[in-house]
């Protein structure tokens, strides 16, 4: 037998918990040897306590007052998988006051009331542990801080959304509409509740505004953050670019000009190589490509949500925080060193469109007659958009009076397209709102 026990407290009994709970108990007999420690289940909170769940857990050991959890003084860790922000906020809040780890794996709440929860858990005397938060079973919160903590992040970039993944997979391997996937993807279970979250890109920004807290040591607001989703990408889209060597992927990018000390943060569709390892990650996973000063580009690829790719993640800082309490440690080398991210993040500030460059993918809808190419030339020229190639595509309907009109651009200004953008949109020739998709070149 084990000398101590662990008691563990569960804020939250979902799809995330009962997994996190299920590998628990199926694997207690080998991570107690491992940890050297007795893991007990101790308690949960839950919404409905008449609920039926797939783990086995006594009436006695529930209740519907996560507050009272939290700041149950026979808890050591308490796993806060609530979703949302508001009561996750009070939880975490009051469990770090009572010198408590949390471990979560809620990237909204973190996205949020980041600093907030930090400063809390180094005052309170606790532990903050998110490596769930992004990314689900890919290490990337530990890679970045103890792996790879001899370097300075130069660029972070990846599919960071495997809802976003799976569609446009399925767009492409399968000649399906969007909303064709859309329907095979709700009804597997891939879309949120709140489906803006996945196809809006929401989801992929609160990671990605938490990777380049990690990288750069600075939050940024997250409506500070260019987010676009996938809704408006067409079939048509995925198989032009298909044809001119590229994949369209929803990325999340975070790059950082290390002698102007201004960073990108952005997630969006855009074409990228087929050469790229990133670009050849299909279906419902995750890749983080990772480019430090010393180590190069280092690639994770693995499963990003689930209950287990996520239960892993979470039992993972569950076994970091047994270490931690054992041996009365202050400190754990995954965590966050708040003093040094404040040097780190000292004068870091957003680039501006100007500084943004990059190759683009337009598609227009617009009135087929003579003419209108050279419109749309001229409103690029005066913006110095130089294009690079232009193909039309006609509709199926013979009297259908709009074609579709794809060009792609030479490297400009983020700034000059987004004028183009804007002319183009009130030209009486173009008909619908033009889509635009940066092309990414990841290998300059």
């Amino acid at each position: 037998m084990t000398e101590r026990e662990i008691k563990i407290g569960f804020a939250g009994l979902g799809v995330v918990g009962q997994g996190v709970w299920k590998h628990l108990e199926r694997n207690a007999s080998a991570l107690e040897q491992r940890l050297g420690v007795r893991i007990v289940l101790a308690r949960a909170a839950v919404r409905d306590l008449t609920k039926s769940r797939g783990v086995t857990i006594t009436p006695e050991q529930l209740t519907d007052d996560a507050i009272a959890l939290a700041r149950d003084p026979s808890l050591d860790i308490v796993c806060e998988l609530i979703g949302g922000t508001a009561l996750a906020r009070e939880v975490t809040l009051q469990a770090l006051a009572g010198g408590k780890v949390v471990v979560t794996a809620n990237k909204a709440l973190i996205c949020t009331h980041g600093a907030e929860l930090f400063q809390a858990a180094a005052e309170g005397g606790g532990h903050y542990l998110f490596e769930a938060s992004v990314c689900g079973g890919i290490p990337i919160i530990k890679t970045m801080r103890e792996s790879l903590v001899a370097n300075r992040f130069r660029l972070l970039y990846g599919i960071l959304n495997g809802t976003c993944n799976y569609i446009l997979t399925r767009m492409e391997r399968e000649s399906l509409t969007f909303h064709e996937t859309l329907q095979d993807a709700r009804r597997l279970g891939y879309v949120e509740a709140d489906e803006a979250l996945d196809l809006d890109g929401w989801d992929a920004a609160h990671k990605a505004v938490i990777l380049a807290y990690l990288a750069h040591g600075k939050w940024f607001n997250l409506e500070d953050v260019d987010v676009q989703g996938i809704r408006n990408i067409d079939l048509p889209d995925v198989q032009w670019a298909n044809s001119l060597g590229y994949k369209v992927k929803l990325l999340g990018i975070i790059s950082r000009d290390l002698d102007s000390n201004r960073v990108v943060i952005r997630v969006h569709p855009a074409l990228i190589s087929k050469r790229n390892v990133v670009a050849n990650v299909d279906d419902v996973f995750n890749a983080v490509s990772v480019t430090g000063d010393v180590v190069g580009t280092t690639v994770l690829i693995g499963r990003g949500a689930g209950q287990d790719a996520t239960a892993s993640a979470v039992i993972s800082d569950i076994a970091d925080a047994v270490s931690a309490i054992r041996s009365g440690s202050r400190a754990l080398s995954s965590e966050v060193d708040l003093e040094f991210y404040r040097r780190l993040g000292a004068d870091l500030a957003l680039a501006s469109p100007a500084e943004i460059r990059s190759a683009y993918y337009l598609r227009l809808s617009v009135l087929d007659r003579p003419g209108v190419l050279a419109d749309v030339a001229t409103v690029l020229a005066r913006h110095e958009v130089s294009i690079a190639t232009v193909i039309q595509r006609s509709s199926e309907e013979t009297d259908n009076p709009v074609v579709s009109l794809i060009l792609t651009t030479h490297e400009c200004s983020e700034a000059s397209m987004r004028c183009s953008l804007h002319d183009l949109d009130a030209l009486a020739s173009v008909r619908s709102r033009p889509l635009l998709l940066p092309i990414v070149d990841f290998d300059n």
